[in-house]
């Protein structure tokens, strides 16, 4: 409820008890002018810089809500166990398909907006919207190998990755099934996204045989290979905010077999209660200054072109961070499997309980 709004149901409740029915009137309209003033976000974990929702606010007067998830699969068990009040959710690529094909998105138009030319069109990849009709692109990034430096003079492969434990040295690997069978897959130099039996089971085996020296399976390495519990992990190219804070301690690096590459966008929910001021956020969100400032904090890929070009040189022209052709050629985004993703479920199954 607004200040404004307060003080004059005040003032009527103060003024005559039979004034009640219009103060109570009151009350009702003020709780819906702040509804019309909030916005849910509903992100991965310090996904986002919390600057670029104090800015928002400051600009438009709207109060941003914010809760998290750790993965893909969390946020749409949530949805679809009924939760409410979300406006905007943050998708990778193939959840963004799996979500379209459940009819959860809001249809935004948001490449109408004039400021979508700030966007590099090569990465409108959903195959459910390559005319960004409903989402836009937010980050991009890929997953490979943060490590520490006291423990490993130097990494360069998944080879090496694999090969520490034999050395005396704890590894530990993302709690995400696409993420760790896919590394089996380039190991084997196949498709993060096949669906051929022969080639799962190849990698479902390979990865058993190294599931005793993976010392754990985590969203929260971080703090382990800072502290050098943990030589190496799997980690996402954001873990760059870390190396950019102690570089005398910490390293990542893009494996040379490969890696993923990772997409979010910024998607409106079917049931958002606020599509306005979703909207209105996302319009924000492509201002160059505005992107630039989360990539900044973010330390990941930006698909906004303006916003690149205001990026200091030590992210812009970071090869893990905007890795050159030849190696962003070995990089491989995920894709919706439908009925494929059971092979999946099953290979991942076994993995965990062998």
């Amino acid at each position: 409820m607004n200040k404004l709004c307060s003080k004059l149901v005040s003032r009527k409740i103060k003024k005559s008890i039979a004034m009640a029915g219009l103060a109570a009137t009151s009350v009702a309209f003020s709780s819906m002018s702040y509804a019309d003033e909030t916005l849910n976000l509903y992100n991965w974990g310090e996904y986002i810089n919390p600057e670029v929702l104090t800015k928002f606010t400051e600009e438009t007067g709207i109060k941003v809500t914010l809760d998290t998830y750790s993965s893909n699969e969390e946020m749409l068990a949530k949805l679809q166990a009924g939760a409410k009040g979300y406006d905007i959710v943050f998708p990778s690529v193939h959840m963004q398909d799996i979500m379209a094909k459940l009819s959860l998105l809001e249809k935004t138009d948001i490449s109408q907006s004039p400021k979508f030319k700030n966007i590099d069109a090569s990465f409108l990849t959903a195959e459910s919207d390559p005319k960004g009709e409903y989402c836009l692109p937010y980050a991009w990034g890929n997953v490979g190998i943060l490590y520490n430096k006291n423990k490993v003079s130097e990494l360069s492969s998944w080879e090496d990755f694999f090969a520490l434990p034999d050395q005396g040295q704890n590894i530990a690997m993302l709690d995400d099934m696409r993420e760790v069978i896919g590394v089996g897959l380039m190991m084997d130099g196949k498709s993060v996204n096949s669906v051929e039996k022969d080639e799962l089971k190849s990698a479902q085996e390979f990865l058993i045989s190294k599931k005793d020296k993976v010392s754990a399976f985590t969203y929260d390495s971080i703090p382990m290979v800072q502290s050098g519990d943990i030589a190496a992990a799997q980690w996402y190219v954001g873990a760059m905010l870390y190396v950019f804070d102690n570089p005398e301690t910490l390293a990542y690096v893009i494996p040379e077999e490969g890696a993923t590459m990772y997409q979010e966008n910024m998607c409106v929910l079917k049931g958002a209660p606020n599509k306005a001021n979703a909207k209105r956020f996302m319009e924000f969100f492509m201002t160059p200054e505005i992107a630039a400032l989360n990539t900044k904090q973010q330390t990941n890929g930006s698909m906004n072109t303006e916003a690149i070009k205001l990026l200091p040189s030590y992210l812009r022209d970071n090869p893990n961070i905007n890795p050159p052709k030849e190696m962003k050629a070995k990089l491989q985004m995920f894709k919706e499997l439908g009925r494929g993703i059971k092979l999946y479920d099953r290979v991942w199954t076994k993995i965990r309980t062998s």
